[in-house]
């Protein structure tokens, strides 16, 4: 476990860096009154999360390392934040859709019927907790495994 701590630090730091986001986004009105511009302003939450894996393979590097990490050690760690986010992301999406923001799933479909994007049945299906728990776990995955993958070109030590 000690082997990893800077991982699990890191993948708890990115959990709540994304639940903060979420209360600014429902405190912007992004879950509401401005829900038809949400899919564009909630992007600017990906340099935030860039961030996030740079700092945490800085960190791995400079902490585990002694200054010295190969690309191959810095992905790993990657996906071990990674991992750490992933497993996390069903308890995150949970306190994001029943505690800051409840009304999303009701105003995102009421949207996406009105807007002519989906009937009714289909957008209840679609914006339902269990299908972004699924969506998010594996958008999760992919995109931290990719994230890390090119930080860790930048994070590595050149030989």
């Amino acid at each position: 476990m000690n082997k990893i701590r800077i991982e699990i630090k890191w993948g708890l730091l990115f959990i709540l860096s994304g639940l903060i986001w979420m209360i600014l986004e429902k405190s912007l009105g992004w879950h509401d009154v401005h829900l038809e511009k949400h899919a564009t302003y909630t992007l600017l939450y990906a340099p935030i999360a860039i961030l996030i894996y740079v700092l945490a393979l800085i960190d791995k590097k400079k902490n585990d390392y002694q200054g010295k990490m190969t690309y191959v050690q810095g992905l790993i760690s990657g996906i071990v934040v990674t991992v750490v986010v992933v497993v996390l992301t069903p308890l995150s999406q949970y306190i994001t859709h029943t505690y800051i923001s409840p009304e999303y799933f009701p105003n995102i479909i009421d949207l996406s019927v009105q807007q002519g994007h989906m009937d009714e049945e289909g957008a209840k299906a679609y914006f339902s907790l269990k299908n972004y728990i699924f969506q998010s776990s594996i958008f999760a995955a992919f995109m931290g495994i990719l994230t890390s993958a090119v930080v860790c070109i930048f994070v590595r030590s050149k030989s």
